[in-house]
């Protein structure tokens, strides 16, 4: 598909979204969808996390300072090299100081078992999570294992040994 050659709203008119991830690396992973919600999907066309639903039978409260452990109902098999990131959703965090805690949580590839999120509410208000509402999202990452190299000393940098604030710029 070309790019259309007209202007709307100061904005010109892009590929289709099937024709920027056709034009994306991408890996098949396979799912179990235990849930009554959709499978996890991209948002928008740009978006690097798909959006992770609650797997409740009925509404689940927060109280501020809590933190729970919510269900998704999904299961992946990750490809050995790869990783699953779960992280916030940013709405969440700003407009009810709900956010995930142990972030990112990494998934293994090796890991079999359901996915679930663990939320705490940061708020002063209690927040309650309906079935099915977006509670995170997930990136699938590819990673590298290291080899770590035994060494006396290491090389001197400009930074060295500052720690954090330390870059040496004022």
């Amino acid at each position: 598909m070309r790019p259309c050659c007209c202007r709307e709203n100061n904005q010109f008119n892009h590929y289709s979204r099937s024709s920027i991830f056709a034009s994306m690396s991408s890996i098949g992973i396979k799912i179990v969808n235990r849930s009554n919600n959709a499978l996890p999907d991209y948002a928008t066309a740009g978006a690097s996390g798909m959006d992770i639903r609650a797997n409740l039978s009925e509404p689940m409260t927060i109280i501020p300072l809590q933190r729970v452990l919510v269900p998704t109902g999904l299961f992946i098999e990750l490809p050995r090299g790869y990783e699953a990131q779960i992280r916030p959703r940013s709405g969440l965090a700003i407009n009810y100081g709900i956010t995930c805690l142990n972030t990112p949580g990494t998934i293994d590839a090796d890991y079999r078992g359901e996915i679930k999120i663990i939320l705490i509410n940061l708020s002063q208000e209690a927040h309650v999570i309906q079935p099915g509402d977006r509670i995170a999202q997930m990136v699938i990452q590819k990673i590298e294992r290291a080899i770590l190299l035994p060494a006396d000393e290491l090389n001197e940098t400009e930074r060295s040994a500052g720690g954090f604030g330390h870059t040496g710029k004022q």
